[in-house]
C-alpha cells in the first residue's frame, strides 16, 4: 500500500468517526428535556461517582474527576446520543490490582495506553466484532463483576480498610478481624442503605433513592456523632493536569493490564449502547464511533487525575427513562456533578465511607438479572456451563482472562454442536436412470451393484471432516463412487485435505470417484490438495448429478464389457 492510499485511508476512517453536524442540532432541538435528564442522571451519579472513585484505590476525586470529563468526552464524541460514561464497577475491579502494584502512576499510564488502544479500535472498525460475543459469557462475566464489587465493599461495609490485593481473601480477611473486634455502627449504616436502594428502587424508581440513602445516613451520623470513617475533605483543586515519565520497561509491564482495560471499556460501552438502543426507538448507535469516544475519554480522564471511564448501564438507563433525547442529557450531568462538588464539598467530606458501601453493595444486587440466569441455565447444559465457567474465572482469575475462557468454551461448545450436523447420507440412483426397458435389465443390475452415490451436508471442516467421511473408507465391491457436493455449507483447510485423502484412498483401491455439484466457492480450497486438478484432468467433475450418473453407466458398462472379454473361454 502507498503512502497515499493509507492516508487516504486513514483520513476516510477518521471522517467516519468524526463528530456530525447533526448531534450538534440534536442537542438544540430539545434542550429542556435533555437538561432535566442531565439534572436527574447528574443526582443518582454523584454517589456512584464518589463511590467508585473510592474504591478504585485513588480516592473519591478521582471518581469525581472522571464522570466530569469522560461524561462530557464521550457524550460529545461517542456513538450513542444518550449514553452517560464515567467510572463504573466493572472498571474498578480491574484497578484495584493495578493501584496495589503499580500506584496511581501506574493507573495513569494504563489508562492512557486504553485510550490509545480503543482509539485504534474505533479507527480499525473493531465495534462491529463485540456483538459476537455469546450471551453466557456476558452474563456470567456481569455475575462475577456484581460479585467483585460486593465482596470490594466489605471491608469497608465492616469499618475497616482493604489488607490485601486479591478481592476475595480482603473479604475473607476483613470479615474474621471484625469478628476479632466487631463495630455494629458501619454494618448497620451499609445494609440500611442498601436496603433501603433496594426496596424504594421497586416502589418509586423515579426518586434518586441511593442520593436519598447517602443524605439520610451523612445526617443520621452526623446528629448522633457516630465515630465512623467518612470520606474526608476533597482537594480544592478538583483537577490536576498529570503527565507521567515512565520508561520503556513500565510500559511493557503494564501492556498486559493496559489491554484488559480496553477491552472492558469497549465490552461494557457497546452492551450498553445496546441496551440504549432497546430502550429508545429513535436511537441507534455507531460502534467504531462509541469506540473511538471512549478512547478519547481515557486518554482526557487520567490526564486531569481521573480513572479509566467506561459506559454505564445504569446511568444511561436512568438517562433514557428521564426523557433524554441527545447528547446534551449527559453533559449536563457532568456539570451538574461539577456544580455540586465546588458547591457542597465541605458536605460531601462528611459522608461515611459504610453509606458508600451499601451503594455500591446495591449496586451489585441490581445488576443480577435473575430471569436471564434462569434462562440459560435451562437452556442447555453447555450454556450453563459456559456461564459457570466465566463467573469463577471473573471472580478468581481476572477478567480478561475469564472473558477470554468463556469465549474459547463457548466457541469449542458451538463448534462440536456444528459438527455433528455434518452427515454423509448414501442415496439410491434416481428410478430414471434405473429404467429396465430403456437400458435393459442387466446393465440397470450393473448399475445398482456397482455404483453408489452419497450427499454430503452441512460444514465439512476440522470439527467433523474425519467422522462425516468415516463411511467412505469402508466401501467396497463397487466401481464408482459420486459425491454430491452441492449441499456442502463450509470447507475449510482441513475438511479439504480429508476430503482428498478419502478419494485418494478409494482410487487406490480401484474405485474411481466422481464430484458433482461442487460449490463454486470451494474450488481453490479443494484445488490447493492437488485432488480437484486431478478429477479433472480424469474429467470426474461435474456440475449435476445426471451428468456423474451418465458417466458411472458408461463407466461401468466399460469395465463390464471388459471382464467378459478376459475371462476364461471368453
Amino acid at each position: 500500500m502507498s503512502t497515499d492510499t493509507a492516508r487516504r485511508a486513514v483520513m476516510e476512517r477518521l471522517d467516519a468517526v468524526r463528530p456530525r453536524s447533526r448531534d450538534l442540532r440534536a442537542m438544540v432541538a430539545t434542550p429542556r428535556q435533555d437538561v432535566l435528564a442531565g439534572v436527574t442522571v447528574g443526582v443518582v451519579a454523584l454517589p456512584l461517582a464518589l463511590a467508585f472513585g473510592i474504591a478504585s484505590g485513588l480516592g473519591a476525586t478521582a471518581g469525581l474527576v472522571t464522570a466530569v470529563v469522560a461524561g462530557v468526552v464521550a457524550a460529545l464524541f461517542g456513538g450513542s446520543h444518550v449514553q452517560v460514561s464515567g467510572p463504573t464497577g466493572a472498571m474498578t475491579v480491574v484497578l484495584v490490582p493495578i493501584v496495589a502494584t503499580h500506584g496511581a502512576e501506574g493507573v495513569l499510564v494504563v489508562g492512557l495506553m486504553a485510550g490509545v488502544i480503543l482509539v485504534v479500535m474505533g479507527l480499525a472498525g473493531a465495534g462491529r466484532y463485540v456483538r459476537f460475543i455469546p450471551l453466557p459469557v456476558i452474563e456470567g462475566f456481569t455475575l462475577g463483576i456484581a460479585a467483585l464489587i460486593a465482596l470490594q465493599q466489605v471491608p469497608s461495609a465492616l469499618g475497616l480498610s482493604a489488607r490485601h490485593e486479591h478481592v476475595v481473601v480482603s473479604a475473607v480477611a476483613a470479615v474474621l478481624e471484625w469478628f476479632g473486634s466487631p463495630d455494629l455502627a458501619p454494618v448497620a449504616i451499609s445494609v440500611g442503605v442498601a436496603a433501603a436502594i433496594l426496596v424504594l428502587s421497586r416502589l418509586r424508581p423515579a426518586v434518586p433513592v441511593a442520593l436519598l440513602g447517602v443524605v439520610v445516613a451523612t445526617v443520621a451520623v452526623r446528629l448522633a456523632d457516630v465515630p465512623v470513617e467518612t470520606i474526608g475533605a476533597l482537594p480544592e483543586r478538583l483537577f490536576s493536569l498529570s503527565v507521567p515519565s515512565v520508561s520503556w520497561g513500565d510500559l511493557r509491564v503494564l501492556a498486559v493490564p493496559a489491554v484488559a482495560v480496553a477491552a472492558l471499556a469497549a465490552l461494557e460501552s457497546l452492551l450498553s449502547a445496546t441496551v440504549a438502543d432497546a430502550m429508545s426507538v429513535s436511537s441507534r448507535h455507531d460502534p467504531d464511533r462509541e469506540l473511538f469516544g471512549q478512547g478519547l475519554a481515557n486518554l482526557a480522564s487520567p490526564l486531569l487525575g481521573g480513572i479509566p471511564a467506561t459506559a454505564a448501564i445504569a446511568r444511561t438507563a436512568v438517562n433514557v427513562r428521564s426523557g433524554a433525547r441527545s447528547r446534551l442529557a449527559a453533559v449536563v450531568h457532568s456539570l451538574v456533578l461539577l456544580v455540586v462538588v465546588l458547591a457542597l464539598n465541605d458536605v460531601v467530606a462528611w459522608i461515611p465511607l459504610a453509606a458508600l458501601a451499601g451503594v455500591l453493595i446495591a449496586t451489585a444486587v441490581r445488576m443480577i438479572e435473575v430471569s436471564s440466569l434462569r434462562a440459560l441455565a435451562r437452556a442447555s447444559r453447555g450454556d450453563a456451563a459456559v456461564l459457570g465457567l466465566t463467573f469463577l474465572a471473573t471472580v478468581v482469575l481476572d477478567l480478561a482472562t475469564a472473558v477470554v475462557l468463556g469465549i474459547v468454551t463457548a466457541g469449542g461448545l458451538a463448534l462440536r454442536q456444528l459438527a455433528r450436523t455434518t452427515a454423509l447420507y448414501e442415496e439410491s440412483l434416481p428410478q430414471k436412470y434405473l429404467d429396465e426397458e430403456e437400458h435393459g435389465a442387466q446393465e440397470t443390475a450393473l448399475l445398482r451393484e456397482r455404483v453408489v452415490a452419497y450427499r454430503l451436508e452441512g460444514p465439512l471442516f476440522f470439527g467433523g471432516a474425519h467422522t462425516a467421511l468415516l463411511e467412505l473408507t469402508e466401501v467396497s465391491d463397487v466401481k464408482v463412487v459420486i459425491l454430491r457436493m452441492s449441499h456442502v455449507s463450509t470447507l475449510d483447510a482441513t475438511g479439504a485435505a480429508v476430503l482428498a485423502d478419502t478419494i485418494r484412498s478409494l482410487e487406490a483401491r480401484g474405485v474411481t470417484v466422481l464430484l458433482s455439484g461442487m460449490p463454486q466457492r470451494f474450488v481453490p480450497r479443494l484445488a490447493a490438495t492437488g485432488i480437484h486438478q486431478h478429477l479433472v484432468t480424469l474429467k470426474h467433475v461435474f456440475d449435476s448429478t445426471p451428468e456423474a450418473i451418465a458417466h458411472a453407466r458408461r463407466h461401468v458398462a466399460r469395465d463390464h464389457h471388459h471382464e467378459e472379454g478376459v475371462r476364461p473361454g471368453g
